[in-house]
């Protein structure tokens, strides 16, 4: 049996002298790789009736069409101007959804979660598509993969935050139908960390090491070094200035760093990348941070010389959190009739990007409730189970109080519109009993047909 150890993919590629995008690129040629969606009508149709696409009749089309605000007796709802699924997302469920149509006799297998969404990973499990789930391989929490129920001939989908070029390599090497369904926006960020191997440079990856993405990111660095907050990035910072311990760094990072890193050498030459859900503005920060340390200890005339830094932020992330940030404006006015008296977040526990959006309520001293189903809200009982921004998953009584009241929605970058849709209906009922839902109105919107802007 063939255990895949996700997490050390960079390390392995490196040592078999490896060229990770020169190989993801050959992958084009073996007739067996496809990284773009067909546009095919009927699994659309399909993704709109299993209510994993954007919605054209429902609530909030209707919303959209009245400018992003709904009146439901004395509930006002105003939708963020950027919410829920984004181009990449939607992308690589449309093409999971294609797999499953063009491959009608094919065992389907996906190496994660498509998107970090319940519902949506439950449809393809229903249609037959068999996950490849991590499980907890030691106790540092590193986990590993079993590729062993993968056969010549199968189709293995790889989801929208990436995997790992060795899972690539082992996926090929078992000649079975690659669907890549990989956002352009990760590509591109597996292309600075490329670029800034090939330079000679250490990359310094803002992100969770045990996240997919990042894992999959360190797999096409060279050498690198993970940092989830400006807290760590200010302990290297303060490394590469001062120097310290290289005990306590060596284990403080053990398990976001590549093999055989050493602060002492792979801290003069450094670039900034960055995993895509992260906060726009700490990433921002770090990259400044990073920045200002490398030019105080080598001079401005030698910065280019000892770091580099491409802008990786993906438009969908910061718009959705400029988005909130817009919606959440209006707080200091009690009698603006903008002002939010409580935000609702829609979006997978384990998503990163939602994260951040209950984290913007949260500053901004909000009631926020973060849920990722509609399930979480008892009618009944006036009582709803959300997850805090860091982790924390509680129920509140009597959350939603009598009396007109404002409720601002978003959604993560993974959620469909149905499940803002299904929250929606709960807290409409919740006021009114009698409530049956909104009547669906069939609203004229404009698709763009994905293919138009892959990556290279």
């Amino acid at each position: 049996m063939f255990a895949c150890h996700a997490s050390s993919a960079a390390e392995e590629t490196k040592e078999e002298d490896f060229d990770a995008r020169a190989f993801r690129r050959s992958l084009n040629q073996t007739g067996r790789y496809t990284r773009k969606p067909t546009n095919d009508a009927e699994s659309l149709e399909l993704m709109e009736e299993h209510g994993v696409g954007y919605s054209s009749s429902g609530l909030v089309a209707q919303m959209k069409e009245q400018g992003n605000v709904w009146k439901q007796g004395d509930v006002t709802v105003r939708l963020a101007e950027a919410y829920g699924y984004c181009w990449g997302v939607e992308r690589a469920v449309q093409m999971a959804y294609e797999a499953r149509k063009a491959y009608p006799g094919k065992r389907l297998h996906i190496t994660n979660e498509i998107i970090h969404n319940p519902k949506v990973n439950q449809r393809l499990a229903e249609m037959d598509i068999e996950f490849i789930e991590a499980t907890p391989a030691d106790t540092d929490g590193v986990e590993s993969k079993d590729f062993g129920n993968v056969r010549e001939g199968d189709v293995v989908i790889l989801p929208a935050f990436g995997a790992s070029v060795q899972e690539m390599k082992l996926l090929n090497d078992k000649k079975v139908q690659i669907v890549d369904t990989t956002c352009p926006w990760v590509s591109k960020v597996w292309n600075a960390v490329d670029n800034q191997a090939r330079k000679g440079h250490t990359s310094i990856i803002h992100g969770k090491w045990a996240h997919e993405e990042t894992v999959a990111t360190a797999s096409f660095a060279g050498t690198y070094l993970i940092v989830k907050d400006m807290k760590e990035t200010q302990y290297v910072c303060d490394y590469i200035m001062q120097g310290g311990s290289k005990d306590e760094f060596m284990a403080k990072f053990r398990n976001a760093m590549s093999d055989g890193f050493d602060p002492e050498k792979d801290l003069i030459r450094v670039g900034m990348a960055n995993q895509t859900t992260m906060l726009k503005g700490e990433t921002e920060a770090i990259g400044k941070l990073l920045e200002s340390t490398m030019m105080k200890k080598y001079g401005p005339s030698n910065l280019n010389e000892h770091f580099m830094i491409m802008d990786t932020i993906c438009d969908a992330t910061q718009e959705r959190q400029d988005a909130v940030y817009d919606m959440t404006g209006h707080q200091d006015d009690p009698e603006d009739e903008q002002r939010l008296d409580m935000m609702i977040v829609v979006g997978g526990f384990n998503s990163s990007n939602t994260s951040h959006l209950q984290e913007i309520g949260e500053m901004k001293n909000i009631p926020s409730f973060w849920v990722d189903s509609g399930a979480r809200i008892d009618v009944e009982k006036n009582t709803i189970t959300h997850k805090l921004a860091h982790g924390e998953l509680v129920e509140t009584p009597c959350w939603l109080p009598d009396g007109p009241i404002t409720i601002g929605v978003t959604s993560g970058a993974s959620t469909p519109d149905r499940a803002i849709e299904d929250v929606l209906d709960r807290v409409f009922k919740i006021r009114d009993p009698s409530f049956t839902g909104i009547a669906p109105k069939a609203v004229t919107m404009a698709k763009a047909a994905h293919g138009d802007h892959e990556d290279e």
